[in-house]
């Protein structure tokens, strides 16, 4: 089921959760708008978090994400709007008065204090007695698998390592919110995916309510209980991965999270569309009339070159152009036949290729199920 743009704003309004048991949000923001300058950061975001949830902010660089982050933790303050965490109003409280502990891209760790040091820090400032800290440091450095590296210096330590010392710092004060800022983009691909599983698990097992900022898509859909898509300093959707994954709102959305065919397309009638010479059938064109303009979204796995039927819809033949080797797949081009200017690209698993012996230049029968044919507002950008 598609949403419209009205209903992804009210989706933005109300509660993220899961399983649709409804529960008080532990965070909620309303109408946050910033500025900087001329540029506008933020413009009336509104969301609500419940109480242990893991929440991606994803979108490019420039998106807001990171700028609505540190507005969540007094870093920077909205210039309208209002924020609650724990049902508080902390919209204009310094970060200090907040409850929330934060890990940065950067760790930013102390580098003339031991990791123990580090980690103990926070619980210096609040006047903590000696040994509730130690027994609290003992304790956190056990959590994250670093129980003999405390007398140690974070130049001593890996970068895997040193982000477990910002995240037990950061959840040393025992917050019931712990922010994020690209925890993982530092690190090395094998040691991010490794401790993304880490960070999920303990964030499970501890139940403190989570935000999390990454571009990376592949971060968000593993780690997240829901996503927020933003863009241009709004949110475009808010899920869980498989509806941000299966049912995109916007065109936007479907180019940016995961690899998407898009296509330029023209209503012909009910179900019908024409891509240049092409007709196509799809069942998500909706009210839209005949002769709009929209844009035509289909996952390259979702193209079918096993047991097509005489007389199925959207079967077409088309020429492999490009083959790349991906690894667990192959990404193929296709160039249509009965539209040359069209392109598609299409995922053939290791099996495809060696069962029917796919290779450049050779002509397939393909299907495009119209279910898997989504259609979106708007001309190219």
């Amino acid at each position: 089921m598609m949403q419209s743009v009205e209903r992804t704003a009210a989706v933005a309004s109300s509660q993220i959760a899961a399983g649709g048991a409804v529960r008080p949000p532990h965070l909620r923001i309303e109408a946050i708008s910033k500025r900087f300058g001329a540029f506008s950061a933020l413009e009336d975001v509104s969301l609500a978090v419940e109480a242990g949830r893991l929440v991606c902010f994803l979108g490019p660089s420039g998106c807001g994400k990171t700028t609505l982050l540190r507005v969540i933790a007094g870093l920077e303050v909205q210039d309208a709007g209002r924020i609650e965490i724990g049902g508080r109003d902390v919209s204009r409280l310094p970060p200090a008065q907040r409850d929330f502990g934060i890990v940065f891209q950067s760790y930013a760790l102390f580098p003339n204090l031991t990791v123990a040091q580090n980690i103990g820090y926070g619980l210096v400032n609040r006047r903590k007695g000696r040994a509730a800290i130690k027994a609290r440091v003992a304790e956190m450095l056990s959590l994250v698998g670093l129980s003999e590296h405390g007398a140690k210096y974070p130049i001593q330590l890996s970068g895997g390592q040193q982000q477990r010392v910002a995240l037990a710092r950061a959840l040393a004060s025992s917050p019931t919110l712990l922010l994020l800022d690209e925890p993982l983009s530092a690190l090395d691909a094998r040691v991010r995916v490794r401790l993304r599983e880490e960070i999920k698990a303990l964030q499970q097992s501890l139940g403190v309510t989570t935000i999390m900022v990454t571009h990376d898509q592949e971060e968000a859909l593993a780690m997240a209980d829901s996503i927020v898509v933003m863009n241009r300093g709004r949110v475009e959707q808010i899920g869980a991965p498989p509806e941000i994954y299966g049912h995109p709102a916007t065109a936007f959305v479907a180019d940016f999270v995961g690899e998407m065919n898009m296509l330029d397309a023209t209503i012909a009638a009910a179900d019908r569309l024409a891509v240049g010479d092409l007709i196509l059938t799809s069942t998500h064109i909706g009210n839209r009339g005949a002769g709009t303009q929209v844009r035509l979204g289909l996952r390259p796995e979702e193209v079918r070159i096993r047991g097509l039927e005489p007389g199925q819809p959207n079967t077409l033949t088309v020429t492999v152009t490009v083959l790349d080797f991906l690894g667990a797949f192959w990404r193929a081009t296709l160039r249509l036949e009965a539209d040359e200017r069209v392109f598609l690209r299409s995922d053939f698993s290791i099996n495809a290729m060696r069962d029917l012996d796919i290779r450049l230049g050779q002509r397939l029968r393909i299907a495009l199920p119209a279910e898997a044919l989504r259609v979106f507002d708007g001309a190219r950008p």
